[in-house]
């Protein structure tokens, strides 16, 4: 029997993608998680490919005794089981940053979108209110020569930084992991520390994954610290914001606005508060997925799938586990 691997996303885009790309020598089955086609298919599967889910837990993993690897499509894993996992000693990789550039382009888009009042313009062209060349009426802001705090320079966060060097910012960054002064060279960038990205940044974006440690990492203390004039993006995950906080900062003119791509419950509840305000820019955790980048997603699947085959370590497995 050849090595299974068992894909979870059953939209059809993504199973064709699948299906043109799996490796041969491999058997590919896509069936919805928990689908009786997917119970069936897991006690024989080598491969594990999707999204995470809380419910690929110690009990799901005694049913899938030949497992050798949880891939996921994602770069976020903070809806994996690491605990389930490690008991399991299977390994779980990201995606290898294969929508980072997706990322990075989005984040850049609601930066300009918030500093150009992009949204409101629309709505007022499309109501009749026509108030071009006419800047007492809104003030707005270009990117170059602000400065940029990028709290979390990982692959995303280094793509924002190539990004934002070429709009002609000023870019800081803030990171548990250090790059070496040659990295910060070539990419333009200098080390701060949190306080000070805060304090003296004309926006900050944020990239980092959820964990314990980054849940609330922005809070009232912190949106106190930036400037009025500042700009907060997220296009991470949305508990690394104080949400409640963030609204009362928008609400009060702590802060100047906000991007958001993700938020603090997803998707938002219809009477959330930050839907009545005008200084932000939200778009639907919309920021990784595009076309260009869905065959680069299952290309890495499986070619880590394919590693993994030939008894190599996989690449880009998440940092708990690595």
């Amino acid at each position: 029997m050849p090595p299974r691997i068992v894909m979870m996303d059953s939209a059809l885009s993504a199973a064709e993608i699948a299906r043109e790309l799996a490796p041969s020598g491999m058997e590919l089955v896509v069936a919805p998680f928990g689908s009786e086609a997917f119970k069936a298919a897991i006690p024989e599967a080598e491969y594990l490919v999707g999204f995470g889910n809380r419910a690929i837990d110690a009990g799901f993993y005694a049913t899938a005794p030949r497992l050798k690897l949880f891939q996921l499509l994602s770069a976020g894993y903070d809806t994996v089981d690491i605990e389930a996992a490690r008991a399991a000693g299977i390994p779980v990789c990201n995606n290898g940053g294969a929508n980072s550039t997706a990322v990075a382009e989005h984040a850049l888009l609601l930066m300009l979108a918030t500093c150009r009042r992009l949204v409101s313009q629309h709505e007022n062209v499309v109501a009749g209110r026509w108030r071009g060349n006419d800047p007492s009426q809104v003030k707005l802001y270009e990117l170059r020569d602000k400065t940029l705090g990028i709290v979390g320079l990982g692959a995303i966060g280094k793509k924002v930084a190539r990004l934002a060097n070429a709009f002609g910012m000023t870019v800081h960054y803030y990171d548990i992991r250090r790059v070496s002064e040659a990295e910060e060279d070539a990419l333009e960038v200098r080390f701060k520390l949190l306080g000070e990205i805060l304090r003296n940044s004309d926006i900050v974006s944020l990239h980092v994954p959820l964990t314990p440690a980054s849940r609330h990492m922005i809070g009232a203390a912190e949106l106190a610290r930036m400037k009025p004039t500042a700009y907060l993006i997220n296009t991470c995950r949305g508990p690394v914001v104080d949400e409640v906080a963030l609204t009362a900062a928008l609400e009060a003119g702590t802060i100047a606005g906000a991007g958001l791509d993700v938020f603090d419950q997803e998707p938002p509840a219809a009477d959330n508060p930050l839907f009545r305000l005008k200084n932000v820019t939200l778009t639907p955790h919309f920021a990784g997925p595009t076309w260009d980048n869905q065959q680069a997603r299952f290309r890495n699947a499986f070619d880590n799938c394919q590693r993994v085959a030939r008894g190599e370590r996989p690449l880009w497995v998440i940092p708990e586990l690595a």
